[in-house]
């Protein structure tokens, strides 16, 4: 990977954690009062997230092989477990553990691969 593809890969990282956050602030919209001040900021948080999400993708997807950035989406439901135990105090069970680790060691497997794709510049 170069020293470009690198910084693609960080902001790809950054990108699908905004994207994330998008979840926990629908999450958090759905809790109050309709239209209410706070559902009205939460939503917005939401459009926020999608927003810088879309800009971002396209840069991301510009720069890095299309399959590298969607496998590594995946990495949205680590990010989803953490957000749910630090922010709502969900429980992070032993299933949840495995799932995540398996999540990784793929995303892992896939970016490290040797094989490349026809066209895909290193």
């Amino acid at each position: 990977m170069t020293k470009n593809n690198k910084k693609y890969f960080l902001l790809l990282h950054i990108v699908l954690l905004i994207y994330s956050a998008g979840t926990v602030c629908s999450k958090l919209a759905a809790g109050q009062e309709f239209m209410s001040l706070k559902f009205i900021l939460f939503y917005g948080g939401v459009l926020l997230s999608l927003m810088i999400y879309a800009v971002a993708w396209q840069q991301v997807i510009k720069n890095l092989p299309l399959t590298t950035a969607f496998a590594n989406k995946a990495v949205t439901l680590i990010w989803g477990l953490i957000c749910g135990a630090l922010i709502f105090h969900e429980q992070i069970t032993v299933g949840k553990m495995i799932g995540a680790a398996v999540t990784a060691a793929g995303i892992i497997l896939f970016v490290t691969s040797k094989d490349k794709e026809v066209g895909e510049d290193e």
